[in-house]
């Protein structure tokens, strides 16, 4: 199971530039809304694109989606750990978590 991250710890992490952010939503929803500097990454995508995309398999990483109800960043975690990436957490709230605590998106 992929251990969790709280928008607090995230949002420090962001303003550190300590951590890479996946958006396991992808296609529209990405281009709609994003957290801040997060790259997009669906399940279907992972084994071919994380090697480029997140190059540091040591590097924290943190995966999110909509809100708890949406099984897509735990999906994505999951597999960032079945290939070798040693520090995957889950922003479980999501996006829309995020957005209600009027915290800033980005959009495509």
């Amino acid at each position: 199971m992929t251990a969790l991250i709280t928008r607090d710890e995230l949002k420090a992490a962001i303003h550190a530039g300590t951590v890479t952010i996946v958006d396991a939503l992808g296609g529209e929803y990405y281009a709609k809304q994003h957290l801040p500097g997060a790259l997009a990454l669906v399940l279907a995508d992972t084994d071919t694109q994380s090697p480029t995309l997140l190059p540091d398999r040591n590097a924290a990483i943190v995966t999110y989606c909509s809100n708890p109800a949406c099984p897509n960043s735990g999906q994505v975690a999951d597999r960032l750990t079945a290939l070798g990436y040693t520090n995957v957490r889950k922003y479980r709230e999501g996006i829309q978590d995020w957005a209600d605590a009027g915290l800033p998106t980005e959009s495509a």
